[in-house]
């Protein structure tokens, strides 16, 4: 019985010596459990944290993006606003340019007009001096002796001047010049012949011209070979009055040593 007992009580302390060891893994189990729910707790904090952070900086990326996307566009209408002032720049140099081109013409027929109205007046007093015969008459080809080809084409008009001279009775046509001076009142009776070679984009277009005003027109075109056209008129002139032959801008007119293109004039009667 004894034997018993103290065999009960031995197994009671292994037991007990068990049981003190299954609480003591217990409690450090514990502890480590409330250590893990402790740490799960500050990475959840740290995660939240993070999760804000993050939030805050998808934010301030998606700012930086609508600045970003209003700056382009600002950049792409300063863009046209450029590309819409460097047009309107070129279109006013261009203008400018062409003012200027007009300017130099006008300036250049001005120059041409004073000149040949200094040529006329001196003309018109030698001719004054000289008309006491009442002979006047006159015929000349275009091209210059030794020389021919085409006449133009020009951006402006310009006055034909008439270089070989078959006659100048009176000297009232100016060979400078192409010029006719009236010495004297009366009619006169003025004749042209003009020829163009065949072209299809220029004309030959000639105007008798009486004080710069149109008087008569030849006119000829066509797109091969040559053609010839011709005009005539009598006119009453005063003395003083200018009478020439006037090349149309942008036309041309030929002659050679065969005197193509002829302009002739005289006096009828006096009045």
């Amino acid at each position: 019985m004894s034997t018993m007992m103290a065999e009960q009580r031995v197994e009671l302390r292994h037991t007990k010596t068990e049981l003190g060891a299954m609480e003591a893994r217990l409690r450090d189990s514990e502890s480590r459990l409330t250590d893990s729910e402790s740490r799960l707790t500050d990475s959840e904090s740290h995660l939240a944290a993070s999760e804000r952070q993050l939030t805050d900086s998808e934010s301030r990326l998606t700012d930086s993006e609508s600045r970003l996307t209003d700056s382009e566009s600002r950049l792409a209408a300063n863009e046209r606003q450029l590309t819409d002032s460097e047009s309107r720049l070129t279109a006013s140099e261009s203008q400018v340019e062409e003012l200027s081109k007009m300017n130099e013409a006008q300036a250049v027929k001005l120059n041409s007009m004073e000149t040949r109205s200094n040529i006329t007046e001196s003309h018109v007093e030698v001719l004054k001096r000289n008309s006491q015969d009442r002979k006047v008459a006159f015929s000349a080809s275009l091209a210059a002796p030794g020389q021919g080809g085409n006449t133009g084409p020009f951006n402006t008009g310009i006055t034909l001047v008439y270089r070989h001279i078959y006659s100048n009775i009176g000297n009232a046509y100016n060979p400078t010049t192409g010029i006719f001076t009236a010495p004297v009142r009366g009619l006169y009776l003025f004749r042209f012949y003009i020829y163009g070679g065949g072209d299809s984009s220029v004309p030959t277009t000639t105007f008798l011209q009486k004080n710069g005003h149109q008087i008569a027109t030849a006119h000829a075109h066509q797109s091969s070979g040559g053609i010839n056209s011709s005009n005539g008129v009598s006119l009453l002139l005063e003395v003083g009055d200018v009478v020439y032959m006037y090349l149309w801008a942008k036309n041309k007119i030929y002659d050679s040593e065969y005197h193509h293109s002829t302009f002739s004039g005289h006096l009828l009667f006096t009045m």
